[in-house]
């Protein structure tokens, strides 16, 4: 079975800045999406965070190149005015995940969001776990 699943920016940070204790759980994830395991989507809006905080850790031409790696790795969907209409209505304290949630709900059959930020997403009407969370629900399955 491929899992659907929407990964918000910090778990990409995680990932390619190995931050720790975050980089493991993320790395698995981005394997089983290269094995075809799992299949990851990612916000156009999550873009600009990505490159903003992933080049203070591995400057300009290293993080371009990670860039252009997300887009062979992952689908990105767009953020449009009607996911920005939406995420102003959706109870979130936090605004940025609200745009998130937003464009995760245009995700036809997503199993989850995948973020280490779940408390930003208790009113969510989908999954919500931790990479860490998501791989041990994913093995149990499989066992």
């Amino acid at each position: 079975m491929e899992y659907k699943l929407f990964v918000d920016s910090d778990v990409v940070i995680d990932f390619f800045t190995d931050r720790e204790p975050h980089a493991n759980p993320s790395s698995e994830l981005f394997e089983l999406n290269e094995q075809g395991k799992v299949k990851l989507y990612l916000s156009a809006v999550s873009i600009n965070n990505i490159y903003y905080i992933v080049r203070r850790f591995l400057g300009h031409k290293k993080t371009i190149e990670v860039v252009a790696s997300l887009t062979e790795m992952t689908e990105i969907v767009g953020t449009t005015k009607k996911e920005i209409i939406q995420s102003l209505k959706n109870d979130f304290s936090d605004y940025e995940d609200s745009i998130q949630y937003s464009t995760a709900l245009t995700i036809k059959d997503l199993d989850a969001i995948i973020t280490r930020n779940i408390k930003d997403y208790r009113n969510s009407s989908l999954a919500v776990m931790t990479p860490l969370n998501f791989l041990k629900m994913k093995q149990k399955n499989e066992s």
